[in-house]
């Protein structure tokens, strides 16, 4: 009880300053007089004053945040943020349920892009842009841009960045505070986020489009104003920028305000995810174009490689667009993609799964052993980009990614005895605990969500909010030492 009150009313704060984000969706209402301007307004004052009270009711307590009362923040802001940013679909969708409204919001938050809803094309464009705005925020994460512009949080906004920011290595400072460094990240966020926007517009979007499809690009979150995703407008050139998009916005943000600070290209040459990751994409773009090809999939070599290369990213970053139903593709080809949403993009990008980082550090450690099993005696740092990694985050990470596999199998076996099939159970968790949006099956990219029932539809909303706030963030919360004294 005590850190609920501790967080309390920094929680209230966030969310009156979370509230502002309606206008941006009242402003689109009224300009294409769609009728949602009500239900916005009334969110907005529902969300501010929720904020309000909960702020002027705990404004006196002066603790400061210790790491427990940072992961508490953002797992309740994560949460309640979901529930009441459900509150402008369920005034305007009719028949829709608050399970549904609910999963539609957490998956816009976690930048993940599963979606229940279809009739994309005729829903109100403040609906759709709301949808994608919810992406573009949490891409970055809501706490840190709360922690940029809420310097009240003091030291305590140390607590909080390192509780939302993704990646094994937090500790590492781009600048000497906190507020400068979250403040720096979302100028870098919102620099590239427009040149997005222009280059989505000259490509052929329209402006609105051109917003909508930036935001989920950003965030690698893959919400779509279209039923058909990127197959709307079938142009190589739009899907050209996409591509390029995807891959920055699946890079270091905190590599890119590196080398937009210092006006150099070093920090990435010095970045140890950056090869590895592009290389394992494209490689693989090129892989599957081969498979599709010599299965006879496509007719020629280039219509392979386009179709792979959009495809293939698209899932590899955790981004979620389709241009076609891969679905249909021989099965090979989608279990790839499935496999490289796991681990592709790297830390401190706004995808999803476990990193390209730890994933280099457990090929590092898998290799040390080998060294052992024939050197006993030797001695076997562990080096990445020239630094010795200290052990602690070494097992760190296999705990890491034990406590992953372990959720993975869990939440498969409670889907399928709920009446799932295997594919379509495995699919749902894997594409959901790495926040990357369409499965396979059932929840291919040609189908919706809104096949699962109630159940299922919150063990993949519960799977969603794990994987982005990376699994400890969230199972930590429900262990009996998180609440003792």
């Amino acid at each position: 009880m005590s850190a609920l009150l501790t967080v309390a009313p920094l929680l209230g704060l966030i969310a009156m300053v979370m509230s502002l984000s309606h206008l941006l969706p009242i402003a689109v209402s009224v300009y294409y007089h769609d009728g949602a301007t009500q239900a916005f307004t009334i969110s907005m004052a529902v969300n501010f004053a929720a904020g309000f009270a909960m702020w002027f009711s705990t404004r006196n307590r002066k603790d400061e945040l210790t790491s427990r009362d940072g992961i508490l923040l953002v797992v309740l802001a994560w949460c309640g943020g979901a529930a009441f940013a459900t509150l402008p679909l369920l005034m305007v969708i009719p028949g829709l349920s608050f399970t549904d409204a609910y999963f539609e919001t957490m998956s816009g938050l976690t930048t993940t892009g599963s979606t229940v809803l279809s009739g994309l094309d005729a829903l109100e464009p403040s609906i759709n842009f709301w949808r994608c705005l919810l992406v573009w925020l949490g891409g970055m994460g809501l706490i840190v841009l709360a922690v940029a512009i809420l310097p009240l949080l003091g030291v305590g906004g140390r607590q909080i960045f390192k509780a939302e920011t993704p990646g094994p290595m937090k500790d590492e400072k781009l600048t000497p505070r906190i507020t400068e460094t979250a403040k720096g990240l979302w100028v870098v966020y919102a620099i590239i986020s427009m040149a997005c926007v222009f280059a989505y517009r000259g490509a052929g979007m329209s402006w609105f489009d051109a917003t909508v499809h930036m935001f989920s690009t950003m965030g690698l979150g893959g919400f779509s104003s279209h039923d058909a995703s990127f197959g709307y407008w079938n142009s190589p050139l739009i899907e050209a920028v996409a591509i390029l998009f995807m891959l920055i916005a699946s890079i270091n943000f905190g590599t890119h305000f590196l080398a937009v600070r210092n006006r150099s290209l070093r920090p990435y040459r010095g970045d140890p995810e950056i090869l590895w990751c592009l290389g394992m994409m494209l490689g693989s773009c090129l892989l599957v174009a081969a498979y599709l090809l010599f299965k006879d999939t496509y007719a020629d070599f280039l219509s392979a490689l386009r179709f792979a290369s959009f495809n293939v990213i698209s899932i590899a970053t955790t981004t979620g667009y389709a241009s076609t139903d891969f679905n249909e593709w021989p099965i090979f080809a989608p279990l790839w993609m499935l496999f490289l949403c796991s681990f592709a993009s790297c830390s401190g990008s706004t995808g999803g799964g476990i990193k390209m980082i730890r994933a280099r550090l457990l090929y590092i450690q898998v290799y040390r052993e080998f060294v052992r099993l024939l050197h006993p005696t030797a001695a076997v740092p562990a080096k990445l980009a020239g630094h010795v990694i200290d052990n602690k985050v070494i097992f760190a990470v296999l705990a890491f990614l034990f406590i992953y596999i372990a959720s993975i199998v869990v939440l498969t076996l409670v889907m399928t005895a709920s009446g799932l099939d295997v594919l379509t159970a495995f699919s749902a968790v894997v594409a959901s605990i790495n926040n990357m949006g369409p499965g396979l099956n059932e929840v291919g990219p040609a189908t919706t969500y809104a096949v699962l029932d109630d159940f299922q539809t919150w063990v993949c909303t519960f799977a969603m909010l794990l994987g982005r706030l990376e699994l400890f963030t969230v199972l930590i919360v429900f262990t009996p030492v998180f609440w003792r004294k």
